[in-house]
């Protein structure tokens, strides 16, 4: 996965995620809304309409002064540790 910073600011943050689609980029969305200091987590995927671009841009706007990258390594981590309980819970079941 590659990740390529468009842009950053103190409560704003830009980044192309390259190789992704919509089920990735929106379980990513979802971690980042859950957090109580994001005001905003969206991405865009149109190619047409964004001059030939193919690859997924994240923005992700947060208040409070927490920083834009801090709040995307809490989704990330939050992500893999549901990932790990849901395994845990399959091979349980196997």
């Amino acid at each position: 996965m590659d990740l390529r910073v468009i842009e950053r600011g103190e409560s704003e943050l830009v980044i192309e995620i390259a190789g992704e689609d919509h089920t990735f980029m929106n379980v990513l969305k979802g971690a980042l809304l859950e957090a109580e200091d994001v005001s905003a987590a969206t991405y865009d995927m149109n190619p047409e309409q964004s001059g030939g671009q193919t690859e997924p841009v994240l923005t992700i706007k947060t208040e409070d002064g927490t920083d834009p990258l801090d709040a995307l390594e809490a989704a990330a981590t939050r992500i893999k540790d549901q990932l790990t309980d849901f395994q845990n819970a399959f091979e349980a079941a196997a």
